[in-house]
């Protein structure tokens, strides 16, 4: 009978580690796939977006100048720090060397510090686009641009490479216990609070204010433009009324100059809440990593799973590649070019490769032009396309 119980329990014991490898051989699988899937629609994507702003002489806008540089700065990402991530998840180990291990530290540490102050960088721009139209052509010229974008990538290498090779990171307990086939990033307390207010905090704040200017001076001219259509339309029946009374002709009460400042001002609102969408999936992302990080690197006795760190760290990857999906999906000139990108790229019968789409445009401007449309009728469906 004992002899029976033993083989009953083997059999089980035996069932019981298949069907727990079989599983831990399912989640490797879906978490490898899952972290592919990241990298390859970060790569992709913002490409897609580089490319689309070259070939699309309507999208080279100063503004785009920085979501080019960020879709850069998401590449790299993409392509310098999440491979080395992967292979830890791959692996289960470090297999690259001490020197490696520090370059990827610096790496993940300049380039997420590099996507925060692109994106502070976008709301200054926008701050002044819409708060301050009238300083906006003298404060933000291309020269300013290119000036900003140099110090986007010049500064964070102060909290990054420099640091981190020089051993000034982290406790000189941990480089004296460091193996090879670890690559930890153990940080003291200086550091971390340090490093985290310049990538994060600190031009968090700085967007968090300059939005909330953004958005409070875009419902204010929300309703004043509300306004000035209901007074316009008021003035063009009282003035329809009139003429049906004299005899005279209809007086049309808004200008072409007063149409084009309309429509300028809506493609400002539409940028600014696009963008706006971006640095709450920005926050969104990196939020979580950042109060993790600062929270263990200041508490000595906290313990936490090694698999909160792994889904901290792909949660904040994830939003390199979720910025060419918030542009296909609330920006309808991004979504119209990466349309027609595509089209070019997947389509073998697409002869627009050689001819610039701006040629392209110009050909419809004219077509247009030769319908003859009357200008108010124009004016109006420019207004209802909005």
């Amino acid at each position: 009978m004992d002899q029976v119980n033993v083989t009953v329990n083997a059999t089980n014991n035996a069932t019981g580690v298949k069907d727990e490898e079989w599983t831990d051989s399912v989640a490797f699988k879906i978490r490898t796939a899952i972290l592919l899937l990241i990298v390859i629609m970060a790569v992709l994507g913002n490409m897609l977006v580089i490319v689309s702003v070259m070939r699309h002489r309507k999208l080279r806008v100063i503004t785009n100048y920085f979501v080019v540089s960020l879709a850069f700065a998401d590449i790299l990402v993409a392509m310098v720090v999440m491979p080395f991530n992967f292979s830890v998840q791959f692996y289960n180990e470090w297999i690259f060397g001490t020197v490696i291990c520090d370059l990827w530290n610096s790496s993940d540490v300049y380039f997420t510090s590099t996507s925060i102050l692109h994106l502070c960088c976008i709301s200054v721009d926008r701050y002044y686009a819409i708060v301050k139209p009238l300083k906006y052509p003298i404060k933000m010229t291309k020269k300013m641009a290119f000036v900003m974008l140099a110090a986007t990538w010049l500064s964070p290498i102060t909290i990054s490479y420099a640091p981190i090779f020089m051993g000034w990171y982290t406790t000189s307990e941990y480089i004296r216990t460091r193996v090879q086939n670890q690559c930890e990033f153990k940080v003291n307390k200086p550091y971390a609070v340090i490093s985290s207010s310049i990538s994060f905090w600190i031009p968090c704040t700085i967007m968090i204010f300059t939005y909330l200017a953004i958005f409070k001076e875009a419902n204010r001219q929300e309703k004043a433009l509300h306004a000035r259509a209901g007074n316009a339309m008021l003035m063009h029946r009282h003035s329809r009324e009139v003429g049906d009374k004299n005899g005279a002709l209809h007086i049309n009460a808004t200008t072409p100059t007063k149409d084009k400042n309309i429509l300028k001002m809506k493609r400002e609102h539409k940028a600014a809440r696009t963008l706006g969408i971006i640095m709450g999936a920005f926050i969104l992302c990196w939020l979580p990593f950042f109060l993790f990080y600062l929270s263990t690197s200041l508490c000595d006795t906290c313990e936490y799973p090694e698999v909160l760190t792994v889904i901290m760290f792909w949660t904040g990857y994830f939003n390199s590649a979720l910025n060419p999906i918030i542009y296909a999906y609330f920006n309808r000139d991004f979504r119209n070019a990466f349309k027609n990108t595509l089209a070019c790229a997947f389509c073998s019968f697409c002869r627009r490769n050689s001819m610039d789409s701006s040629a392209l445009e110009r050909l419809d401007r004219r077509s247009s032009t030769q319908l003859r449309v009357p200008v108010s009728s124009r004016r109006q469906s420019d207004l209802a396309s909005l």
